[in-house]
């Protein structure tokens, strides 16, 4: 347990809520805490899928710039390997995950966002990468996960200006994936967790493991990786429950236990 990230699991889900009054922060301790939180959640067999969460008031407002400013190039070298270990961490959670957002996600925090499968936000929430006002650039991810996302043109506006992208745009855009009213983000992120508890954990692990691989590659490298994770799977006991199941039973009703 984390001074200023924390999992907590209920039912199955996993949530890295990040507490850290009064915008989130992101400074050195909060990633350590945050990769040892992405690292449990990974090994725990009790979690299925996890949600990322703020809060009620906030996502992330972005990264400690205090703790930032007066570093020297060398200092930052060395610190900004590990921020982007850290975040890296929840990018390869093996298991479904979604941000839960609220208030704000700038900076960090939208960077942070955007290593999660999918993104929930409040319907008023406003995202961006405002590093250009500071004279920097993103250094978590921004400048390839965005463009991955909602294109180069749009990243690049996005970070060319440091302006705030309000919830309908982002929607718009596919920087967020849903919309809703603030007070129900996080229920509703957890609902859409709580469907893979007892789900083929193998198989959405192989999903995930082959999309995220092969949009890195071409398309023929990409086929080869999927041709291989879905093989892979044929040495699973749940391969032979799921098919036993669906020729007995019909589809949808076979009992998994992830081996």
């Amino acid at each position: 347990m984390g001074e200023f990230v924390r999992l907590e699991v209920a039912d199955g889900v996993g949530t890295i809520r990040l507490d850290r009054p009064k915008m989130n922060a992101i400074g050195l301790q909060l990633q350590t805490e945050l990769a040892e939180c992405a690292a449990e959640a990974t090994e725990r067999a009790d979690v299925a899928a996890v949600v990322v969460y703020g809060g009620e008031r906030v996502f992330a407002a972005g990264a400690d710039i205090k703790e930032m400013s007066d570093l020297t190039y060398r200092e930052m070298n060395v610190r900004g390997q590990a921020l982007q270990t850290a975040f890296n961490a929840v990018a390869a959670i093996p298991k479904p995950t979604v941000s839960a957002i609220t208030g704000y996600a700038l900076g960090g925090g939208c960077e942070l966002a955007m290593c999660t499968d999918l993104r929930f936000a409040a319907d008023n929430a406003k995202l961006g990468q405002p590093e250009v006002l500071l004279g920097i650039i993103p250094g978590a991810g921004g400048t390839q996960r965005l463009p991955r996302l909602v294109g180069p043109a749009k990243a690049k506006d996005i970070m060319f200006t440091g302006r705030m992208v309000d919830a309908a745009e982002a929607l718009e855009i596919g920087l967020v994936d849903r919309l809703f009213p603030a007070e129900s983000v996080y229920d509703e992120a957890l609902a859409w967790a709580r469907q893979f508890v007892g789900a083929a954990s193998l198989a959405l692990r192989g999903i995930k493991e082959a999309t995220d691989r092969g949009l890195e590659v071409d398309l023929a490298t990409g086929l080869e990786i999927e041709r291989h994770v879905f093989s892979a799977l044929f040495a699973t006991e749940d391969q032979k429950a799921g098919m036993r199941s669906f020729i007995e039973n019909g589809p949808g009703k076979a009992t998994f236990e992830g081996k």
